[in-house]
């Protein structure tokens, strides 16, 4: 199918896109990457009557190291975060979640701040963040905020994020105790579980677990029972499976569909948390 008739207009800077949603609010449809917007507009489920690209913003790709702090734009590709030594190095559960990302011409194409706004249920990035902690920088005319992970996420394709802000950037504290593990649909490489996990270890001891979860439910989460199961605890394999064994236990409205029961999909978050605790235990 064909969208619907759009106008549309390329922003040149952060504050010309910020303008022009101002101008056009709930009008308006942001186009980044453009792997999932454009689909909906083929199918008419997103009907925007203005189109803003904001791909050729160039400050808002990047990834660097600041203050202690990573920080990556908006419009990041996805391959650029597969391919960097710093993410590699400071954060590999990103670089991991990166490189499970659809196909080849999807990670080229798609980027980071698209991505999290759009938030689709079984997407990669969504668990990483939250097992990052990371903070999610958005600005609009009304000036700029920062969204804690765990606030941006709040139900099926809905984040924390108005019509009229533009996410910038993504800031998050390096982490090399961090793995992401999924379970994947052979055609579309989509979560049907995905995990991300991160974990602080001094002298053999868990000091903190973060752990999330996407491709379950209808958004992202925190698996904080098995968190606390953790803390406190030696990093060891008896641990990790003492605590993978509750995760997701009082989980509710999972997601059944033709690729994954919701029993199946239940079971299969103990395994990959798990998985993702034990290769995350590994880089300590």
């Amino acid at each position: 199918m064909y969208p619907a008739a759009f106008e549309y207009l390329k922003a040149s800077s952060i504050s010309d896109a910020v303008t022009l949603l101002k101008q056009y609010g709930d009008d308006a449809k942001l186009l980044a990457g453009g792997q999932s917007l454009v689909p909906m507009m083929k199918l008419r489920v997103a009907r925007p009557k203005y189109l803003i690209d904001i791909h050729r913003i160039a400050d808002l790709n990047y990834i660097r190291e600041d203050a202690g702090q990573i920080r990556i734009g908006a419009m990041t590709r996805h391959v650029q975060i597969e391919e960097s030594p710093l993410i590699a190095a400071k954060l590999p559960m990103l670089r991991e979640a990166a490189s499970e990302i659809g196909d080849l011409q999807v990670r080229n194409r798609g980027t980071l701040g698209g991505s999290l706004a759009h938030a689709d249920p079984s997407a990669d990035y969504p668990a990483a963040m939250l097992a990052a902690a990371a903070e999610v920088r958005v600005k609009s005319a009304r000036g700029s905020r920062s969204i804690k992970a765990e606030d941006c996420f709040l139900d099926l394709f809905t984040v924390d994020v108005a019509p009229d802000e533009i996410i910038t950037s993504i800031v998050i504290t390096p982490c090399t105790a961090s793995a992401y593990a999924k379970l994947h649909q052979r055609a579309s490489h989509f979560a049907i579980v995905g995990v991300g996990a991160a974990l602080e270890v001094s002298g053999g001891t868990i000091k903190t677990a973060r752990v999330g979860l996407t491709g379950a439910s209808t958004h992202a989460r925190r698996l904080t029972t098995v968190e606390a199961a953790l803390a406190g605890k030696p990093a060891t394999p008896e641990t990790i499976e003492a605590a993978s064994r509750g995760a997701g236990a009082n989980l509710e409205a999972v997601n059944s569909d033709l690729h994954a029961s919701e029993e199946y999909r239940r079971e299969m978050i103990k395994v990959f948390t798990r998985r993702a605790l034990e290769s995350a235990a590994a880089r300590t």
